[in-house]
């Protein structure tokens, strides 16, 4: 069986292009629906190593979780490059770009 760390990588791997997936809803899929303060650490260390496409990564609110500006502008802009339309607050419309994998969550264990 798969770590979480390798399910949550796979999972971040796998969110499309123009689409978006939470903290805590990779969280579920890897096995772990309370671990989403694991997946924040996970991008934040291994993005670079893996390619992982951390700019799709939104917090529950559907919003941009950066603070710092530089960070919250280029991961805004990253996102309105794939057509995802982010609001000036960081506001994503999670009705609309929210990727589902068809997948079921228990498949990623």
């Amino acid at each position: 069986m798969k770590s979480f760390t390798e399910r949550a990588i796979t999972i971040i791997e796998n969110i499309p292009n123009g689409k978006v997936m939470t903290y805590g809803q990779i969280a579920k899929y890897a096995g772990s629906p309370r671990g989403a303060r694991q997946v924040v650490r996970i991008l934040h260390s291994m993005s670079g190593k893996f390619q992982l496409p951390w700019h799709r990564v939104i917090n529950s609110k559907g919003e941009i979780g950066f603070q710092d500006e530089v960070q919250f502008k280029r991961q805004k802009t990253f996102l309105e490059s794939e057509g995802v339309f982010v609001n000036n607050r960081g506001k994503i419309d999670l009705e609309y770009y929210q990727y589902h994998p068809e997948v079921p969550p228990e498949e990623y264990e």
